[in-house]
């Protein structure tokens, strides 16, 4: 039985099938972290995308518990090189073959993924189509054609709503009451949170900026998601509202979301940034951190609203990757500062994110690692 994944532009990919037997569709996109499959597989950013590791070999470790950022995947495939059948670390509960299975994954091994990826820095991300069965007269015949036109039939739209909770749940802590508007959160972000003391309700991303301020929080966080950002209307529309009520903190996603509501634009990237090394160049600071990212849109230079300050930049293409609205007790990253995977060397932006919520003048403080940042080497370690 042979597999192959199918682009919309035609180009099929072959491989042998790996995890849960079947065929899904989604936006083929590539992650060039060398470790940490376990939460890129979990994180809901990637819900309705199909991944490519550009790693050669992937499971050699397995998955455990701590892997996880969220309950279930919600990507629609793996595309790997080399997998690890036999996983080898004395905490590890599934191989990665066990947890696809497990979680009706479908996913590819002996993938030319260098080759793919080259193909996708060439002509940008695309939709596509992944299969555990493809007929005998593979890449020519009419079901692979079949699977060119599903390809093309793909539609993100919406993803957002299915990454994001039900309805409302309560996180107990010592600390300032936060809200977490779950636009697809990552268990990191919380985690990151309830480590620093803070009582945390985590709403769904449809929540109205009334819903959000009955819980009288201290400060609401835009978490990160999947999709296109100006899909998340309802989020949008609640951000707008907050900007200036509230202490906001926008990551990923959220960031975008933010700029959006204050008058901004975002735009989609040739093939998006999506992995553990990332220089970011923190303009406040005058410092580059290396950083974990996994988004697929960027906010617009051109026409950024009056009073919005840009705070970070990419130093591979220069897009925005922070900003900041000083008078409005709200600042925004791109990047991932709870990371998982990747360095955790940008946690201290939490802190700043709770200096700011303590501060009674809304004053943002330019601290730093190492500047009244208490959990810098926690999250060291975490990361």
């Amino acid at each position: 039985m042979a597999g192959a994944l199918v682009l919309e532009d035609g180009t099929v990919f072959a491989g042998e099938p790996l995890g849960a037997c079947g065929t899904a569709g989604g936006e083929v996109v590539f992650n060039t972290g060398m470790t940490g499959y376990g939460e890129i597989l979990t994180d809901p950013s990637y819900c309705g995308q199909i991944v490519a590791l550009s790693y050669p070999l992937v499971g050699n470790y397995g998955l455990s518990g701590g892997d996880l950022q969220s309950a279930r995947p919600l990507v629609s495939g793996l595309v790997v090189h080399e997998a690890c059948f036999a996983p080898s670390h004395r905490q590890a509960c599934w191989s990665l073959d066990d947890f696809l299975r497990s979680h009706g994954v479908v996913a590819l091994r002996g993938v030319d993924t260098r080759a793919l990826v080259r193909h996708l820095r060439r002509h940008g991300t695309m939709r596509g189509v992944i299969t555990s069965r493809l007929a005998a007269d593979g890449a020519r015949g009419p079901r692979a054609q079949e699977l060119v036109r599903a390809a093309r039939a793909v539609s993100l739209r919406g993803v957002v709503y299915r990454a994001t909770c039900s309805c409302p749940y309560h996180l107990s802590g010592r600390g300032p009451r936060l809200v977490v508007v779950d636009l697809g959160v990552k268990a990191g972000i919380l985690q990151a949170l309830l480590r620093r003391g803070c009582s945390v309700t985590v709403v769904p991303a449809t929540a109205t900026a009334a819903e959000i301020m009955s819980f009288r929080p201290r400060g609401v966080v835009l978490s990160n998601g999947p999709g296109d950002p100006e899909d998340a209307t309802w989020a949008i529309a609640a951000a707008g509202e907050l900007l200036g009520q509230v202490p906001l903190l926008g990551i990923c996603l959220g960031h975008q979301v933010m700029a959006l509501a204050a008058g901004a634009r975002t735009f989609r990237l040739k093939y998006g940034h999506r992995g553990a090394n990332h220089p970011v160049h923190d303009l406040i600071l005058g410092r580059v951190f290396i950083t974990s990212q996994n988004h697929g849109y960027a906010v617009a230079d051109e026409g950024l609203p009056a009073g919005a300050t840009v705070t970070a930049r990419h130093l591979n293409d220069g897009t925005v990757e922070g900003l900041e609205f000083p008078g409005r007790q709200a600042f925004s990253v791109q990047y991932h500062p709870e990371a998982g995977p990747g360095p955790g060397d940008t946690g201290y932006l939490f802190d700043r994110f709770l200096t700011l919520v303590a501060d009674r003048d809304g004053r943002l403080h330019a601290s730093g690692p190492g500047e009244g940042s208490m959990h810098h080497n926690e999250e060291r370690r975490a990361g």
